[in-house]
């Protein structure tokens, strides 16, 4: 399809040579002639290699460094010329026809400027998986949730998110956005290495009255924690600090200073929790997080700019929800 030609698949890759023999394959297959490019964080497996001997016409961008995944994809979509980036996590299988709805909305729908397709499990592919699932929202206190995964919690895939719709974020493992909104809003924040920057990205962008999408009818399968996984540590000081920091750039003025004072203590509980459960590394790694936030509060504090909807949630208090009233789906949401 001609509108595929001007999507961009852009794969970031760091030592990620077993991802890519097993995954990029699908992507070729399935692009319709879309470009597809590497971004190569200086790795130091024979990941180009592999590319250069198996995949020639894949094109390469070389990063001087391991600039994790946000600075990592600023630094490498400079070299990117197509109008619309598909980012797309290396450990993805993705299907056919899989960019024909996206590049058709994208070329009739100009208010919108990103969107996701639906994101199952790799390994069990009938539930929706993590990092996505049917589309991303935050409750007011800014704890990021999906149709069909809440915290912990994952859905099975009964179609019962089969309809298009307008979400709050779109996941970062396969996150599709115009290149004029990528670089009018500064693309992502790099002092979040990885973790949270797709949707301080997604809420500055509605902040502009720019809209984000999910489509049911393209689907793709998703390993996840390829990179860093959930038993990290550092997993958890990214998470819990760049969630702070989203919040800090992004809540309307009013909102601010209770929210961020409440979500300070509920990470000290979650802290206390992770003790228990993950060992003292975790608990550490929210006192770090929290520490460095407060170092980084007035700068980030000088970030806040634009216009702050006040509207930017959909439900409250998802953790009470889950954790006491035990709703543990979506669709179970008060």
């Amino acid at each position: 399809m001609e509108k595929t030609k001007q999507i961009a698949i852009v794969i970031l890759n760091w030592n990620g040579t077993s991802w890519l023999e097993k995954f990029l394959p699908s992507v070729v297959a399935f692009s319709n002639q879309a470009p597809i490019y590497v971004i190569d964080n200086a790795s130091t497996d024979n990941s180009i290699e592999f590319l250069n001997q198996n995949y020639p016409t894949v094109r390469q961008i070389f990063n001087s460094e391991n600039y994790g995944f946000a600075k990592g994809y600023n630094e490498g979509l400079k070299e990117v010329d197509e109008e619309i980036y598909c980012l797309l996590n290396s450990d993805v299988e993705v299907t056919e026809n899989w960019l024909d709805d996206i590049a058709t909305i994208f070329s009739e729908q100009k208010e919108v400027a990103a969107l996701q397709p639906k994101i199952r499990q790799h390994h069990n592919q009938n539930f929706f998986e993590f990092a996505g699932a049917a589309g991303g929202f935050i409750d007011n206190l800014g704890y990021p949730y999906c149709r069909g995964r809440l915290f912990f919690e994952l859905e099975e895939d009964t179609a019962q998110y089969n309809d298009s719709a307008e979400i709050f974020w779109a996941t970062g493992a396969c996150f599709f956005i115009r290149k004029s909104d990528f670089w009018e809003h500064n693309g992502f924040d790099e002092y979040f290495f990885a973790h949270m920057e797709e949707i301080d990205l997604c809420w500055r962008l509605r902040n502009a009255n720019r809209k984000i999408l999910y489509i049911p009818t393209s689907a793709v399968y998703h390993v996840g924690g390829g990179t860093l996984n959930v038993n990290n540590p550092r997993k958890t000081y990214l998470n819990f600090r760049n969630n702070l920091l989203m919040l800090l750039k992004n809540l309307p003025s009013h909102l601010l200073f209770p929210v961020i004072f409440l979500r300070l203590i509920l990470d000290g509980i979650a802290g206390i929790k992770f003790l228990f459960s993950n060992g003292f590394g975790h608990l550490w790694a929210v006192v770090r997080a929290h520490f460095s936030f407060y170092a980084l509060f007035f700068s980030y504090y000088k970030k806040r700019k634009g216009t702050f909807k006040t509207s930017y949630y959909k439900h409250s208090y998802i953790i009470f929800q889950y954790f006491i009233q035990n709703r543990k789906k979506y669709s179970d949401l008060k």
